[in-house]
């Protein structure tokens, strides 16, 4: 056992972790309402916060993501809303010093044509580029872990005619983290951006007496696209009961469904 516990530690040690020091200080999400023909101008704030020197690299892709966990980053034109092709990068490359503060722009020029109202998007991917070393001839793997940062470039056509429709595919409750947790996946069938709060209403199954009322975090969720909202229902002693569950945006559009709500003992 104890030969076993030191070929372990000898081989942790002998794994090196380069991590990046590039930060992004200026959101991951920006957000435009555009109209035929205009161009709009934006810019990427990077910082590298580490002492060396530190190159990057930045291209545009398609982006969408599922409640499952799945995230796809794909080429341009595969989403039919992408925004990608309308995106101009004044660089695809930059080098940092270390300490250093950057500002990459872009222009988002709107095709002057006809188009569904709607959200329209892509993501710029900020990739550190890790140089390649030779190697010092010491035993064991080198492993370079890279962030990567995707941000998104929400453009918003004609919201007025648009409007986000959110459906719930599926609602759980399960433990998390120590937590009972109640994990309400919610897609976004309409054509518009937006950003739902999920909450449930609890009731109690025999007297109808309101027992609580439990929120998620807040989150985006483009169209075409689905998510899972989870809900902190530790409070709830094991029984059954009635309840609401309602996805609330900012603009305060309400979608509600009721179901029949178990908590088990753990």
């Amino acid at each position: 056992m104890i030969k076993r516990i030191l070929l372990l530690i000898t081989l942790i040690l002998q794994f090196s972790f380069l991590h990046a020091g590039i930060v992004i200080l200026n959101g991951l999400t920006h957000s435009y309402k555009i109209e035929n023909g205009k161009v709009y101008k934006g810019k990427v704030a990077i910082e590298n916060t580490s002492s060396t020197p530190q190159s990057v690299k930045l291209f545009l892709q398609d982006y969408t993501y599922h409640a499952d966990g799945t995230i796809n980053y794909t080429a341009l034109r595969t989403n039919t809303r992408s925004n990608g092709e309308w995106l101009k990068l004044n660089t695809n490359l930059v080098t940092l010093k270390g300490k250093e503060k950057t500002e990459i722009f872009y222009e988002i020029t709107v095709p002057n044509q006809a188009m569904d109202p709607g959200s329209y998007w892509s993501v710029i991917i900020v990739e550190p580029v890790e140089e390649i070393k030779p190697s010092d001839n010491k035993p064991g793997v080198n492993i370079t872990s890279v962030i990567r940062y995707a941000i998104q470039v929400i453009t918003d056509f004609e919201t007025e005619k648009a409007k986000p429709d959110l459906k719930f595919e599926s609602v759980k409750v399960e433990k998390m983290e120590e937590k009972k947790t109640a994990k309400v996946a919610i897609a976004n069938t309409g054509n518009l951006y937006c950003k739902p709060t999920a909450s449930i209403e609890v009731y109690n199954r025999k007297t109808g007496e309101k027992v609580g009322t439990y929120s998620s975090l807040t989150m985006g969720l483009l169209p075409g696209t689905s998510k899972t909202f989870y809900i902190d229902i530790s409070k709830l002693p094991p029984a059954q009961y009635k309840a609401a569950i309602i996805a609330t945006d900012e603009e305060e559009n309400a979608f509600a469904l009721n179901v029949e709500l178990e908590v088990k003992n753990d």
